[in-house]
């Protein structure tokens, strides 16, 4: 995982941005602050995805549209990202919606789009974007990411019919709060920013 070397990583109790509880985390904004140190694995992602004939690529903010921009000039095609917004009418998981914003709309309706991410975990960042592209009429061809974390994404993907393509997977701890043995054995939640 050398795309990693500019991110800190850390072993505790977390709540991620999913409502889910874990016990790693990556600080991830640092993850572009050297563009061409990712360029490549973006490059090496995007030539995973020549197959699926995307005509655009789009990424959640922030991290992940930084990557998504890396693989559309690699593709030559069209860049959307999706804003993250904070959805007061949903229960304890997925409270986070992503959704392209009106003017890049149109550029996105019709055509077949990668979902592009840094890092995906239990996937609220790409589970929200997908909701969005496929509510404007857009069909996402593949869901891509330089390093997926566990096993939620893929369920969600296979659910879909979705691919995905990564460069790397490794295994990542992901409990319902009801369920998270670190709540139940009292350690607590540590800060993420």
């Amino acid at each position: 995982m050398n795309f990693l070397s500019t991110v800190r990583a850390r072993r505790g109790h977390f709540l991620l941005e999913s409502g889910h509880h874990g016990d790693f985390w990556l600080d991830l904004e640092t993850l572009c602050l050297r563009p061409g140190m990712i360029q490549p694995f973006a490059s090496e992602l995007a030539a995973r995805l020549q197959m699926y004939e995307v005509e655009a690529v789009c990424g959640p903010l922030t991290e992940g549209a930084f990557v998504a921009l890396m693989v559309a000039a690699d593709l030559s095609c069209d860049f959307t990202y999706a804003e993250r917004f904070a959805n007061p009418g949903r229960n304890e998981l997925y409270p986070i919606d992503y959704r392209v914003p009106r003017t890049l709309q149109p550029f996105v309706r019709g055509r077949r789009v990668a979902v592009i991410n840094d890092v995906i975990g239990a996937g609220s960042a790409v589970r929200g974007a997908c909701a969005h592209l496929s509510e404007l009429g857009a069909e996402v061809a593949v869901i891509g990411a330089l390093l997926v974390l566990g096993e939620s994404i893929a369920s969600f993907a296979r659910e879909r019919s979705i691919p995905i393509e990564t460069l790397e997977r490794a295994p990542a701890n992901l409990w319902t709060p009801a369920e998270c043995p670190l709540c139940r054995s009292g350690a607590p939640i540590e800060q993420t920013t």
